[in-house]
């Protein structure tokens, strides 16, 4: 401050010797009468005071030009924008699809409110959660929380089981995405559930919770992506995976009742098959040995047939030759086969005139 303006009170105004007891505002020091300040004349000393501060050839319209032009400058600046790789810039030119940069690299766009962009990474995978929630920290995940009214559901077989699904997506189309669907999340969300309930109402309780897990997560994943599809909602679902699946505690004892009750029919049914297992094989091949005695029996049997009648046309042609010669030896055969084992006693009617024969009729029958 100058010598020249000791003097000067803050608003420019020359500061008097009876004015040195007063406030800035006119009113003296101590408060007592105090008068409002006077606003105009207030701003007519900033403002003279701004003058004095700039240049003199910068007064007047160059100031309101150069103003304006930075604005300006400012406002068509605010149109460049950067893409990076995996994301697409989509243009809307008031409000409606201009045109869409998928190329990393920078980009201008008229400056809004003529043209907006947005900015969309539709390479990122991202996820969302049916049946539960996930709390976060700083380390990451520190819990889970169940949201029953998303994870119970009533299966075919009318289980009620507990399943917790995590979907993963990302975007394909950044048109569709932005214009086709109004809360993308959502939609995405609701179509899941919708497809999931779906394919757990066709399938029996057990295969979901045991062996079949990845099968109900393969046919979900299709459903979801031809709904989605349908909807035009420019989104890939990447995967589904079923965090867990279990039957709801409510229902926890009698399910255990009854797998048990098929744990037991189950080992019924494995003992009666190791018994056919053991038995039809036997049975079969008794019944080759029976068959295959039959068959040698019919051959015997007609082998032997056949020889007899052999036989009987010789000695029928023997007969038609010597009649008297094999009525005799026919006699003498049949004699021979009718007392081959006979027991015979033969008494000489010249020796044994007048004994009684002793006949030991005991020893016969013994025999």
């Amino acid at each position: 401050m100058s010598r020249h303006d000791k003097g000067k009170n803050p608003w420019g105004g020359k500061q008097s010797s009876n004015d040195r007891g007063k406030s800035a505002w006119g009113g003296g020091a101590s408060g007592g009468g105090q008068e409002p300040p006077d606003m105009d004349e207030i701003l007519r000393n900033a403002q003279n005071n701004f003058k004095q501060v700039i240049p003199s050839d910068l007064r007047g319209g160059k100031v309101i030009a150069l103003g304006v032009l930075a604005i300006v400058a400012l406002w068509l600046a605010s149109g460049f924008y950067i893409v990076n790789p995996g994301e697409h810039a989509v243009i809307q030119r008031f409000g409606a699809w201009s045109k869409t940069q998928t190329d990393p690299g920078l980009g201008y766009h008229l400056p809004s409110p003529i043209e907006e962009v947005s900015i969309l990474n539709v390479e990122e995978i991202r996820k969302m959660n049916i049946g539960f929630s996930e709390a976060y920290s700083r380390s990451g995940v520190i819990g889970m929380r169940d949201v029953p009214e998303e994870s119970l559901m009533l299966t075919s077989d009318r289980n009620i089981i507990d399943l917790d699904i995590e979907i993963q997506w990302n975007i394909k189309s950044s048109e569709d995405f932005l214009f086709e669907i109004r809360d993308q999340e959502n939609t995405i969300k609701k179509v899941a559930e919708s497809a999931i309930r779906e394919i757990v109402g066709q399938t029996n309780m057990f295969p979901i919770i045991t062996n079949k897990r990845q099968e109900v997560a393969d046919k979900t994943k299709r459903i979801i992506q031809k709904n989605l599809d349908e909807y035009k909602s420019g989104v890939n679902i990447t995967q589904v995976l079923i965090q867990q699946a279990e039957v709801h505690p409510d229902v926890q004892d009698a399910f255990q009742d009854v797998q048990s009750a098929k744990q037991d029919a189950e080992d019924v049914q494995n003992r009666a098959g190791a018994y056919r297992e053991d038995i039809l094989p036997k049975a079969r091949g008794k019944a080759i040995q029976m068959l295959q005695q039959a068959e040698a029996y019919k051959q015997a049997i007609v082998a032997r047939s056949n020889g007899d009648a052999k036989r009987f046309e010789s000695i029928y042609t023997a007969y038609l030759n010597g009649k008297d010669v094999t009525k005799e030896r026919i006699y003498i055969e049949t004699m021979e086969g009718v007392l081959r084992n006979a027991e015979k006693i033969i008494i000489d009617n010249e020796v044994g005139s007048g004994v009684v024969p002793y006949l030991p009729l005991d020893g016969l029958k013994k025999k």
